[in-house]
């Protein structure tokens, strides 16, 4: 069974010994994990025949059941009757492949004739050693961090619990210049984005001494062992040792199996800290469009924070999809149930019937290159959207794409649903299998190539806290107008990037969700459309880079883009300029500001 509500999925073995009371270690499993697996350990001594253990099998039986009535743990069956019980024990790990090992320090570990050393020297998975009870609620938690695989799992495993006040408590020792501070820095730039969690700085020549002291003022310590190589021999390490002994807390000390070498105890070490906020950010911040799905109980969040809500559709040259798209949602959320406030199409100077096809079903219609003429035309769909903040109304503005083939209300309502549920939110993405139509026929996969080979690359490298957002470039998605009106948008294919890094840079991650939104279909574009895309989401990336360090990297003259063409035999190049151009924040265009009364 599995257990939400937890930051980061866990999944937690347990292993329960005959003759030691376990309603302690069970406690503290289910607080971390989202899965917890508990194995039943009846050790016998060599001399003792394996069939002497059939009535402590039985008898553990029957106390793992009482303990584990009601709960999400499941149980694994048989109980392990073993003269070698930590050998059988990896055996199951190893088919179990549990994240981490929760074992109780002291008598437990002495009735598996196990040390500490035995367990640590070569993990098969995480490992955590615990001493002490879990208190009742609420839960103050210490979290000792100097930086490093094990500090991370450490504050991972604070944060699951889910205290009431969790305290990063970051030691730097005097005296000892050889001592480098580099290992905290990964995890201080993640601390610096947990608003909830407070962080102290505590310079001392006694880390134990320290740690001891502020344990008195907790009720639980999560710690990590001392960063050492996995194979080294020492178990935990002398502070981690003598906390484990001497606090007047609870103690969790944790150690990683990530495998560690010499070059991970320089400044390198701490650099996959930030996966510690992307996933409790993805864990925290994804939905799911059924979980919207109920509309009646969405336009009542809507009525009660007193929230109108736009409907943005670009457009061009979408005759065979869109009047398909506007029906099935103003049927829906308009018609049937008035989730939606207006829908308007907001077209790129359509030369098929888009335009004709939407006036006839009731929908206003304007063409961007036609607003705000003062300001001058441009082509792409960043332009459409950046214009259709001025001539919607909407608290929460929402676009989605007009060429969907398989259009469903729960695109609109999906992007809408986390918007309504948390007002902290300020901007939606969605995300979906791409099945690909080419023609006649539809592929299972292959949607998404420019997202994968460019835009979360770029994502990945320059701004790790968005790696996360699983479809960046996706068309569905929407925000708060008090949000989007002060963000810039690129004109053409880099306006979702540009959008999602603005957002990001001025209210934070916590602020940006995601949807699924199950499957969209759509028509493959060719290559060369796929390049010129990529091109520009490349400038966009590179521009918001210049901003935040106040330099430029690219010149205007490598803003055009040399296509390669073939033709009758011979090879030439085609030069095409596709320049990414920022459009102001609308609340710096003064008839924005009039029209809105902003």
């Amino acid at each position: 069974m599995r257990r939400s509500g937890v930051p980061f999925p866990c999944h937690v073995m347990v292993p329960v010994v005959y003759g030691c009371e376990a309603r302690a270690i069970l406690d503290v499993a289910m607080a971390l994990g989202t899965e917890v697996t508990v194995v039943g350990v009846v050790a016998l001594k060599k001399e003792q025949s394996l069939s002497a253990g059939a009535k402590q099998a039985r008898e553990l039986r029957k106390q793992i059941q009482r303990l584990t009535h009601n709960t999400h743990a499941h149980v694994r069956t048989p109980v392990l009757v073993s003269h070698a019980p930590w050998h059988d024990l990896q055996k199951v790990i190893k088919d179990e492949s549990p994240d981490l090992l929760l074992l109780e320090w002291g008598s437990c570990l002495e009735a598996m004739s196990m040390t500490p050393a035995d367990v640590l020297a070569t993990p098969l998975c995480d490992v955590a050693l615990m001493r002490g009870v879990l208190p009742k609620r609420p839960l103050r938690v210490l979290a000792p961090v100097r930086g490093g695989p094990h500090a991370e799992l450490a504050l991972r495993l604070a944060i699951n619990v889910q205290p009431s006040e969790l305290i990063a408590l970051h030691i730097k020792l005097t005296g000892d210049a050889s001592i480098s501070d580099a290992p905290f820095y990964g995890l201080q730039r993640v601390l610096d984005r947990l608003p909830d969690v407070q962080k102290r700085t505590v310079i001392t020549d006694d880390a134990t001494k320290t740690i001891l002291d502020e344990s008195k003022q907790v009720d639980l310590v999560v710690m990590g062992a001392t960063a050492r190589p996995t194979n080294s021999l020492i178990s935990l390490g002398p502070v981690a040792d003598r906390v484990l002994k001497e606090s007047p807390a609870m103690v969790l000390v944790v150690k990683t199996r990530r495998p560690m070498s010499e070059t991970m105890m320089d400044e390198t070490v701490g650099a996959q800290a930030i996966s510690i906020l992307v996933d409790k950010w993805f864990a925290e911040n994804t939905f799911y469009a059924d979980e919207f799905a109920d509309i009646q109980n969405l336009v009542a969040l809507k009525q009660k924070q007193r929230l109108t809500i736009s409907l943005a559709l670009p457009a061009l040259n979408e005759e065979k999809t869109v009047g398909k798209v506007i029906r099935t949602v103003k049927r829906a959320l308009m018609e049937r149930i008035p989730l939606l406030d207006e829908i308007v199409l907001i077209d790129s100077d359509s030369t098929d019937r888009t335009r004709q096809i939407v006036e006839k079903l009731g929908v206003p219609v304007h063409i961007h290159q036609h607003l705000l003429p003062q300001l001058g035309a441009r082509r792409g769909k960043g332009e459409a959207l950046w214009k259709s903040l001025l001539v919607t109304r909407g608290d929460i503005v929402v676009w989605i794409d007009t060429d969907i083939v398989n259009i469903h209300p729960r695109f609109v309502y999906g992007v809408v649903g986390p918007l309504l549920l948390n007002p902290k939110i300020k901007f939606v993405k969605g995300f979906y299998r791409r099945p690909l139509k080419v023609g006649d026929k539809v592929q299972a996969s292959g949607g998404g190539r420019v997202t994968e080979l460019t835009a979360r690359p770029l994502l990945n490298l320059f701004y790790p806290e968005l790696s996360g957002v699983i479809q960046p470039l996706a068309g569905e998605y929407g925000g708060r107008r008090e949000a989007l009106e002060q963000c810039a948008f690129f004109s053409g294919y880099g306006v979702e990037t540009g959008l999602l890094i603005d957002i990001f840079e001025k209210y934070g991650l916590s602020s940006i969700a995601q949807v699924d939104l199950l499957e969209r279909v759509h028509h493959s574009q060719p290559l060369e459309a796929l390049s010129k895309m990529s091109f520009a989401i490349i400038q966009t990336v590179i521009r918001k880079l210049e901003r935040h360090y106040e330099r430029a990297f690219i010149a205007d003259v490598n803003k055009t883009m040399k296509l390669v063409r073939y033709e009758e035999g011979n090879y030439f190049l085609d030069v095409e300029e596709i320049a990414e151009r920022e459009r102001p924040p609308m609340m710096e265009v003064e008839e924005y500001v009039k029209r809105h009364k902003r």
